[in-house]
């Protein structure tokens, strides 16, 4: 029998960060981080959390950035997390800018804000507010607007503008899940661009007051009217749909879940503005992201020897850099050499150390069978010499034993010697306990000892009289 599969948990199968749960369409779909950098006002803050909602679903919602982060730190995850553009909004005290930039190498396109509002000032002015939280779970729709100039600096707008979003897929689109457009309007007068952002909404046409009432399920009030008929069959038509001209009028090729809009029916398409707006103007393109050779300025005009020498600078301080880094590695592999070589060097001195304070077990013991005899009988003889020549005699057989005993004994010459250190500790053992039984002698206490020993002495052993309890 082959191996049983473990089954995933709950939390594992909807977990929306596993790489296994993302189709291949969504970690190809273009991501994108929305960021400010530098000193930008609350404003240009408020600014960038409404453009993050423009961009949704593909992009960082609540993304954090502290000041100490680099360029470098967004390139260096955005490979890990399928991000492919970067919308970065500066300040400085003349005007505000955007950069609209691709990870990982570019091109950079750097735009002056000359106008923007923020969502929340574009819906204050409108008198029917367009809210559906569903809308942002999809993607917008692109439209761009006279984009068909001549010069590489339009095209790289173009081309700039369309990846940043998803492309529709017309023979497989869902008409229900396109509820937003954004609008990219470039004004060749001025060479402005205008953002836009809109809300669709689809609303069926030919129909009556009172029935488009009955099929949006709203109760009508029919008080004025004798019969039924009357309401359905006025002739009255609806403000929004009088306004409404003909080239808004659509036939649906697909059934849309909002009420009264059939496949094959006549409909109208609304657009209601959700906001952020803004007018640009492009300032330059570089080749790199927010770095490289500038292919576009629009203020300032270099001639091709200044070109050159800039280009010149450029590879000078390439190839300086290159050999910085081919320094740094070279002395990084020699710091790692040397530390091997400690590293073996004192393993070294720990195993001859080891050597000299743990020798082999059969060189030990040999070593010490040696040195015990030999200094045994040496220590004996020695003794015994000594004791012929101070007392005159041969010294008993078990006076100078070769068995020393492991604790430490005191050594006597004769027995008489043995017996008269005997008495004197039997005597000096009597006397000390004749001294503690005397009545005279008290030991010497110091006041607070005795006080507090009075003091438990009172509370001990409290008498209790009949009919009376412990206090």
């Amino acid at each position: 029998m082959g191996k049983r599969r473990s089954k995933k948990g709950k939390t594992a199968k909807n977990n929306p960060n596993s790489a296994e749960t993302e189709p291949e369409e969504l970690t190809r779909a273009p991501h994108s981080f929305v960021i400010h950098r530098g000193s930008v006002g609350r404003t240009i803050v408020d600014f960038t959390k409404d453009f993050r909602k423009v961009m949704e679903p593909f992009t960082a919602s609540s993304l954090k950035v502290r000041k100490k982060n680099v360029l470098k730190d967004f390139s260096a995850v955005a490979g890990l997390l399928h991000v492919s553009h970067l919308v970065m909004f500066t300040s400085t005290e003349t005007a505000s800018y955007v950069r609209f930039g691709r990870f990982p190498r570019g091109p950079t396109l750097t735009f002056r804000m000359l106008k923007y509002s923020l969502s929340r000032e574009v819906l204050s002015q409108l008198r029917k507010q367009y809210a559906f939280d569903k809308a942002f779970r999809n993607f917008p729709l692109v439209v761009l607007n006279n984009f068909s100039g001549e010069g590489a600096h339009m095209k790289l707008m173009a081309t700039m503008f369309q990846n940043m979003f998803p492309t529709i897929n017309l023979t497989k689109v869902n008409l229900d899940s396109v509820r937003r457009c954004v609008l990219f309007n470039y004004n060749r007068e001025d060479k402005s661009i205008e953002f836009r952002h809109y809300g669709i909404r689809v609303a069926p046409v030919g129909l009556s007051r009172g029935v488009k009432k009955l099929v949006q399920s709203k109760v009508p009030n029919l008080g004025r009217y004798e019969d039924v008929s009357e309401f359905l069959l006025r002739g009255d038509v609806s403000e929004s749909e009088a306004e409404d001209d003909g080239e808004s009028h659509v036939t649906l090729p697909q059934k849309i879940s909002s009420r009264g809009n059939v496949q094959d029916g006549q409909s109208a398409i609304r657009l209601s503005e959700l906001g952020p707006r803004m007018t640009l103007q492009l300032i330059k393109v570089e080749g790199g992201l927010c770095e490289g050779e500038v292919i576009y300025h629009d203020l300032i005009t270099k001639t091709d020897e200044e070109i050159a020498l800039i280009n010149k600078r450029r590879e000078q301080k390439r190839r300086l850099k290159e050999e910085r880094k081919r320094i740094q590695e070279k002395n990084k592999q020699e710091k790692e050499r040397k530390k091997e070589l400690l590293k073996k060097k004192s393993l070294e001195g720990i195993e001859k150390k080891k050597k000299e304070y743990h020798p082999k077990k059969d060189d030990v013991e040999g070593v010490k069978l040696a040195g015990e005899t030999k200094t045994g009988e040496a220590d004996d003889e020695n003794d015994s010499d000594w004791y012929r020549k101070e007392v005159g005699q041969d010294p008993d057989k078990d006076l100078f034993s070769n068995h020393k005993s492991s604790g430490m004994k005191r050594t006597y010459s004769d027995k008489q010697s043995r017996d008269r250190y005997n008495k004197k500790l039997k005597t000096d053992f009597n006397q000390d306990r004749d001294k503690r039984n005397n009545t005279s002698f008290k030991p010497c206490l110091s006041k607070r000892f005795q006080q507090k020993s009075r003091r438990s002495k009172k509370v001990m052993g409290s008498k209790v009289r009949k009919g009376q309890r412990h206090r």
